[in-house]
């Protein structure tokens, strides 16, 4: 006999045991007399012993019946409590969240988005990588996923929070200086500071060879180089609302701005998502607009 059909033998043994009745466990369990007889028959056969004294008019347990007896009740309080553990797990507010994001978007949004959350919801924490790598949600141990893309994996579910696109900007104190260029060839002018993985500008008149004194690998930084009046940068326009809003940094050469992209938030597809997954997802689409008002006034 199967594992399987072991345990579900041993589990109607234990009904019949408990009651005594093969009428009474059959209405239990909602199956048929004859079924049930059958499954402890094989049971019998399977241990190689009786466990049941049958007549007319009872049902007695043999001694190895009460051992059998004894052995099932605790098998199926283990999976009874195996159950409510995992019913618990799956349907409570609490647990980590972890999560792969791109540090801009970190850094704006998804930081305070987690805080506000946090504490609506305080037994739930978060464990975020952030960086620009796209992880395998099938495959690597996270939650969920953010992600700037035109085409979302068809492999999972992804919902769009909003759009956006790179923005050529530097500070009024550069742009006074060195003055505003007016087309994309006058770039070539000026000090053009960008990330070491885009040594290209992609522009509506193509992609152009920037020239200037600094690459690095971190926006924030280059950013802040940018505000200090050091340069001309591209980067994502909703990673400089506020300096925008403000006055620190002007946009350049708008006309030249190519189809941005998205910001998604992914996760895989699962027939029953946890509750915390679920009740996050939805707190992130419906206050994404609140946070990015926040930042424009910060």
């Amino acid at each position: 006999m199967q594992q399987h059909k072991k345990i579900e033998c041993l589990m109607l043994f234990v009904e019949i045991a408990q009651q005594l009745s093969f009428t009474k466990a059959a209405e239990n369990l909602s199956i048929s007399t004859g079924y049930l007889s059958d499954q402890i028959k094989k049971l019998e056969k399977e241990f190689k012993c009786p466990l049941l004294i049958r007549t007319t008019r009872s049902v007695r347990l043999t001694p190895q019946g009460e051992k059998v007896l004894m052995q099932g009740k605790e098998i199926k309080a283990a999976m009874l409590n195996l159950e409510r553990n995992i019913y618990h797990e799956h349907s409570a507010l609490e647990g980590v969240i972890k999560i792969t994001a791109p540090k801009m978007f970190t850094e704006c949004f998804l930081l305070s988005i987690c805080y506000d959350f946090q504490k609506r919801h305080p037994a739930v924490t978060f464990e975020i990588d952030s960086s620009y790598t796209n992880y395998d949600l099938n495959q690597d141990d996270y939650d969920l996923a953010f992600r700037a893309t035109l085409h979302p994996p068809l492999n999972m579910v992804a919902k769009e929070l909003f759009s956006y696109q790179h923005c050529l900007c530097a500070s009024p104190t550069y742009l006074s200086k060195h003055g505003f260029p007016e087309s994309v060839k006058q770039l070539t002018e000026h000090q053009c500071l960008t990330t070491l993985e885009q040594p290209f500008w992609p522009l509506k008149s193509g992609d152009i060879a920037t020239k200037g004194w600094l690459s690095i690998n971190d926006n924030n930084l280059l950013k802040q180089t940018a505000i200090q009046g050091k340069g001309i940068i591209r980067i994502a326009d909703y990673y400089v609302t506020k300096e925008l809003h403000q006055g620190k940094l002007q946009q350049v050469l708008t006309d030249q701005y190519i189809q941005g992209q998205s910001i998604y938030i992914l996760h895989p597809q699962l027939i029953y998502s946890s509750a915390k997954i679920n009740t996050f997802m939805a707190f992130v689409q419906e206050n994404i607009s609140v946070f990015q008002n926040n930042e424009t006034k910060m």
